[in-house]
């Protein structure tokens, strides 16, 4: 792969945007090895854990804006109709996705990160949507994710100023969800990862498969899913796994199934 990296450890896989000189910023090319990426991962059960990150002192700094002097509105449409599909597999992966944010996440960068289920921040990380300083505005999905994350108000301020938030006031807002110093990132993030990778994998895509599902329906519709989800899980070894161990009083061997 040109842009996308992979490491693979215990269940947990680490996307690593790698265009480091360019603070990993986004161009068809790195969508397209995205969605290639995905499209293999979700259909391998190893993986556990997914964890998005970027090489060197970014996790992404958005659009490559170099793109953009080549766009008309028909290419600009399709450009973000793929970049809403690429976020929308991602935040749909069935397994936990963790956004580790090194660096700057910017713009589309930032869209990445809103796209997966919890966010990891270094303390020098910054995060924002800047597109209106380019005349244009968020295309990937933020305009959609970031009200129903951190509330209307704020989120339209942040779109409309262009501001930058540092990583504590990103944990502040809830736009992060843990905030750990630099220095301490990596292994606090793998602490974190394999800690979720130590789960029942079965378990865990029932519980995201309903989360997905009741976030976008109604209560009453959301509460049937999660009975019917909650109600598969008895089918799964790990269910009787997890019963067994805690009445032995031991640590459970999950084994996926």
């Amino acid at each position: 792969m040109e842009t996308i990296s992979l490491e693979r450890k215990d269940g947990v896989v680490k996307l690593i945007l790698n265009r480091p000189d360019k603070l990993n910023a986004i161009n068809p090319t790195m969508l397209q090895e995205l969605g290639a990426i995905l499209s293999n991962l979700i259909e391998d059960d190893s993986v556990k854990v997914l964890v998005v990150t970027g090489a060197g002192r970014a996790f992404c700094a958005g659009a490559d804006v170099n793109e953009f002097t080549k766009l008309t509105p028909s290419s600009a449409l399709k450009f973000s109709r793929n970049g809403k599909e690429i976020m929308r597999s991602i935040e749909n992966f069935p397994v936990p996705t963790v956004a580790a944010i090194n660096g700057y996440a910017l713009g589309g960068g930032l869209e990445l990160a809103l796209s997966c289920d919890i966010r990891i921040a270094s303390s020098a990380a910054q995060l924002g949507l800047p597109e209106i300083n380019l005349g244009i505005f968020p295309g990937f999905g933020g305009t959609v994710r970031l009200p129903r994350l951190i509330g209307k108000a704020k989120a339209l301020e942040l779109m409309y100023t262009g501001d930058r938030v540092s990583a504590e006031e990103a944990m502040r807002l809830g736009l992060v969800n843990r905030m750990v110093q630099s220095e301490k990132f990596e292994e606090e993030v793998t602490a974190f990862t394999s800690k979720l990778a130590s789960k029942s994998p079965a378990i865990l895509r029932l519980l995201k498969a309903s989360v997905n599902a009741s976030s976008n329906s109604s209560e009453e519709v959301g509460s049937e899913v999660e009975s019917l989800a909650w109600a598969s899980a008895f089918s799964t070894d790990d269910q009787k796994e997890g019963v067994k161990a805690f009445l032995e009083r031991r640590e459970p061997k999950f084994l996926g199934r």
